[in-house]
Order: C-alpha cells, then structure tokens, then sequence
C-alpha cells in the first residue's frame, strides 16, 4: 500500500471541568458553520474528539503542515469566538501542558507504516 503525500498525524489531550461536559458536549453538537468551514479551510482532516467522564479529552487530526493549520486557524476570528465560547470550561491536563492549549502527543506506532515497511 503506497500513499501519495504523507500527513501528519496529530493526537492531544485537554481536560474539561467534568462540571462542564454536557455543556462541552452540547456545545460540539452545534459547532457553528463558520467554525466547521474555518477548520477545514485551515487543513484539519479527519478531525475526531473523543471525551470520558473525568473531562479528559482525546483529539486527532491529521493535516498537511500542523503548524501552518495552527497559524491560520489561529488567524480567524470564529476561532477567537469559540475560545471565548467554550474557553472557560477547560483545567489543565498536567504540568507540561498548559490550558486549552494543543500539544501534540508523540506518536508509538502507526499499523499503515508498519506494514508498508514489511510488504516492499
């Protein structure tokens, strides 16, 4: 199996007051238009958030250039509207990471890589 560009895969943590997760879930039923069009305008792809009942929070993506797609998301003036919006609800994941701030988890394994390596 041979893909044409590669993209980078991008997993994160956040933390939501558990307090505050049917507000957070609630909030991501209706993400505003402006908001989806503005995520994919700026190159998220395959965007899933995944939520447990402590309030911790999964996120993945994958995009051509993590830190371009940062850049222009960052740019967008929905993407100041949602912070405000959903900003208050989010504690901190743990001392390394600071609120509500993407950091990007190290990747261990990737099944597709793994098995390209095997098969040429």
């Amino acid at each position: 199996m041979t893909r044409d560009a590669p993209r980078q895969k991008i997993c994160f943590l956040l933390r939501v007051d558990p307090d505050r997760i049917g507000d957070y879930l609630e909030g991501h039923e209706t993400v505003w238009p402006a908001m989806l069009e503005a995520l994919r305008d700026s190159g998220y792809r395959n965007y899933s958030i995944f939520v447990d009942e402590s309030g911790l929070i999964v996120g993945y993506l994958e995009t051509d250039d993590f830190e371009a797609t940062l850049a222009a998301m960052s740019a967008t003036e929905v993407n100041a509207a949602w912070g405000r919006h959903i900003g208050d609800m989010f504690l901190p994941v743990d001392d390394a990471r600071p609120v509500g701030r993407v950091v990007p988890l190290r990747q261990a394994f990737d099944l597709d890589s793994a098995l390209d390596s095997v098969t040429t």
